[in-house]
């Protein structure tokens, strides 16, 4: 009898569902596709611990943000949509109390998503996709450095649409760039414990980069507000969320975000991290950055959820411009990884960055993938991962890239067909295989006339032409526009696109998740 009822437990302990894992994604801000070593061998630094996290999982070398800005392509992750999904065309920056946010009423967020799946999630860093903030009569101001002293912060908290009314049950965010754009306070819960009512001057902060202090904008601020140990303070904020969730509820898994400011200007390394490279400030800053997630990564190990853990690098767009030419001009490092342009732009530059997944005991070591992918994939991913169903109504820009992180899907059979990029102004770019077609003359984004971006402007061979046609197999650098030559693909191009933005989604309908119980054990 005692041996019969072994057996039916043993039976329904192996009928049990596989435990969910933790996910931590880390978000890099303004990092070039040629920033990290492991995708650009002749970096000016080496960054040691993203190279380990590549060589123990898979990286993409063919993944894009959405956007060639912040805002928007923070939007993208948390949403798995492009921006005009919610703008109905592009999407700027927020600076002072901008808002309100792109994530509107009813939209299913990541952080939403995982909630329902029983995940404890949070957030800590970069917010940035707007917020609602009212003055003392109780009406929305808009955006700007002026207004900041004009929130009413009894009447704007707890904040109609911060993180914890996006998805989040906990979070310690900043509401802008958190060095460079005004208002500089912090967001706990939806709360500001500290009103930013004091004025900051740029030349009291310490300065460990000269000239590379650049874009650090005088503003109002909360007295105590960090800027040279912001990321220190955002990584701090991730490791209490771990620990303290393992301590309270070990059984149920976490979703958390590191939302770095590393490598946006100002250029403002930790005075432990200042020197630490012969790649100038930038490198030093880069250099954190590396340190950074591999504390997370030993952090992980140190709870001994290491093989339960799902990690996703990310940057939400190419590097700045100042940066690509002071790093070329320098360091002989190029951010953009040998790709035509930078943040902002729509070439390659502006939106090809690095995307690396490390998942111990689950996704394969060593991979390397050239399959076409975007940050808005991410949310489709952890949807097929954790077995939930995504409404054809949400996400509608976002692919599942899990059978390609699991080593199921090679490149010979393409997970996307297409993919949607947009720059500055909002226009689009669109990938077909190794063709693509910018809807716009120029780069979408920066200006090459004049100024230090001219010695890289480049002779247009078709100057009259509307639009831009490439194909990245034989042309990678976007030098020979094929607008004219090419007419029957760049109709086709043009064609898909419209209906890509009329249609309302560019992701497959009747999207099935993989589940737990579909993810094999890496050999």
């Amino acid at each position: 009898m005692i041996r019969s009822l072994s057996l039916v437990a043993a039976a329904m302990v192996g009928a049990l569902p596989a435990k969910l894992p933790n996910i931590v994604v880390i978000y890099a801000d303004d990092l070039g596709f040629g920033d990290l070593s492991c995708y650009n061998p002749k970096a000016a630094y080496k960054t040691p611990r993203l190279d380990q996290m590549a060589e123990e999982g898979i990286r993409f070398t063919d993944a894009h943000s959405p956007s060639t800005i912040c805002s928007p392509s923070r939007y993208g992750l948390f949403s798995g949509q492009q921006i005009y999904r919610s703008t109905g065309r592009g999407g700027g920056a927020f600076e002072g109390p901008g808002g309100p946010s792109y994530l509107k009423p009813g939209t299913l967020t990541l952080g939403g998503m995982l909630q329902e799946k029983g995940y404890r999630t949070g957030i800590f860093g970069k917010w940035h996709v707007g917020l609602t903030w009212l003055d003392k009569d109780g009406k929305r101001l808009g955006g700007g450095f002026k207004n900041s002293l004009l929130i009413d912060y009894e009447k704007s908290t707890p904040l109609i649409d911060g993180p914890n009314e996006r998805g989040f049950d906990e979070s310690f965010v900043t509401p802008n760039c958190p060095t460079t754009d005004p208002l500089y306070c912090y967001i706990e819960n939806g709360m500001v414990p500290v009103p930013a009512d004091q004025r900051y001057n740029p030349k009291s902060t310490p300065n460990p980069g000269g000239k590379w202090r650049w874009d650090n904008d005088a503003g109002w601020m909360a007295p105590g507000y960090e800027f040279v140990n912001a990321d220190l303070l955002f990584y701090e904020k991730t490791k209490n969320f771990i620990t303290g969730h393992r301590k309270k509820s070990p059984e149920k898994p976490f979703f958390a975000v590191f939302s770095t400011q590393i490598a946006h200007a100002p250029v403002l390394p930790a005075e432990e991290f200042s020197g630490a490279t012969k790649g100038g400030p930038r490198g030093d800053f880069v250099f954190e950055l590396d340190a950074l997630a591999g504390r997370v990564l030993d952090l992980l190990k140190e709870l001994d959820i290491d093989e339960e853990t799902l990690v996703l690098f990310n940057a939400d767009n190419g590097a700045e411009t100042v940066h690509v030419d002071w790093m070329r001009q320098d360091h002989d490092h190029d951010a953009s990884g040998g790709w035509r342009g930078m943040k902002r732009d729509g070439w390659e530059g502006g939106h090809r960055v690095p995307f690396i997944a490390r998942w111990p005991g689950r996704i394969p070591k060593g991979q390397v993938s050239k399959q076409m992918t975007n940050t808005t994939d991410i949310m489709a991913t952890i949807a097929s991962l954790v077995g939930y169903k995504l409404p054809d109504d949400a996400a509608t820009d976002s692919f599942d890239m899990l059978p390609v992180m699991i080593g199921r899907q090679g490149e010979k059979n393409p997970v996307r067909p297409h993919l949607l990029t947009q720059s500055f102004r909002g226009e689009f770019q669109i990938r077909k295989g190794n063709w693509k077609y910018l809807d716009h003359k120029g780069s979408g984004g920066n200006g090459y006339e004049k100024g230090n971006l001219k010695k890289y402007s480049l002779n247009e061979n078709e100057p009259k032409a509307p639009g831009q046609l490439y194909n990245l197999t034989t042309d990678p650098g976007e030098t020979a526009n094929l607008y004219f030559k090419e007419e029957a693909i760049r109709l086709e191009m043009q064609k898909l696109l419209k209906r890509l933005k009329e249609s309302g989604r560019s992701a497959p309908l009747g999207r099935e998740p993989i589940g737990m119980a579909g993810i094999p054990k890496a050999k």
